[in-house]
């Protein structure tokens, strides 16, 4: 029998994942969590096989909870409606076993647990695609810049640091801003984050 405790914040969609993953014979939802912490204890609580987890929960984003479980002998697989490279490139570094979107069809995801027990790794085709396809635009001295920034350094504080005069430091940010096509630093910060660009 495959033990599996799933985490995820919608009662209804929790619900429904459960009932549906009971009905397969080979497997038994043994815990179920609406949050990151919770799905954490749940796992080294229940010692199940599989835990399947969203990405967007609170007190700890269903990534956060798949970095702390690394090296578990429980299997993850993220179940979520984002379809974005950076959340699943970090869910790849996390050693997660699965990556499906929502949209998939329901049969998909028993057998997509079968096969990760069986030590596959699935991951929706699409992201494949994606992970291939974007590559950072920035040179390594603007992602260097953009890290300072992300770390709440100013103009002058970064062009102290890189030993840089301000005005080239905030040509450097111009740049950026233009080639990741965003108006300022905060959106400049988030879309790397997404396209899971930083170190």
């Amino acid at each position: 029998m495959i033990r599996i405790v799933i985490a995820e914040d919608q009662q209804m969609m929790l619900g429904a994942l459960g009932s549906l993953l009971n009905l397969e014979e080979d497997m038994e939802v043994v815990g179920m969590a609406n949050n990151g912490e919770k799905v954490i204890s749940l796992v080294h609580e229940l010692q199940p096989d599989v835990c399947i987890m969203d990405i967007e929960m609170p007190l700890k984003s269903g990534l956060d909870a798949a970095e702390e479980l690394k090296g578990q002998e429980c299997k993850v697989i993220i179940l979520t409606t984002f379809a974005r490279t950076g959340y699943f490139q970090r869910a790849v570094k996390a050693g997660v076993s699965g990556y499906l979107l929502k949209d998939s069809p329901s049969e998909e995801l028993a057998k997509t647990i079968r096969s990760v027990i069986s030590g596959s790794r699935v991951y929706a085709p699409e992201l494949m695609d994606d992970l291939y396809s974007e590559e950072n635009p920035l040179t390594d001295r603007e992602k260097e810049v953009l890290e300072l920034v992300a770390d709440g350094k100013n103009t002058k504080e970064i062009a102290d640091e890189l030993r840089l005069k301000a005005g080239t430091v905030r040509n450097y940010i111009s740049t950026i801003l233009d080639k990741l096509e965003v108006k300022n630093r905060i959106e400049a910060i988030a879309r790397s984050k997404e396209k899971g660009w930083f170190k």
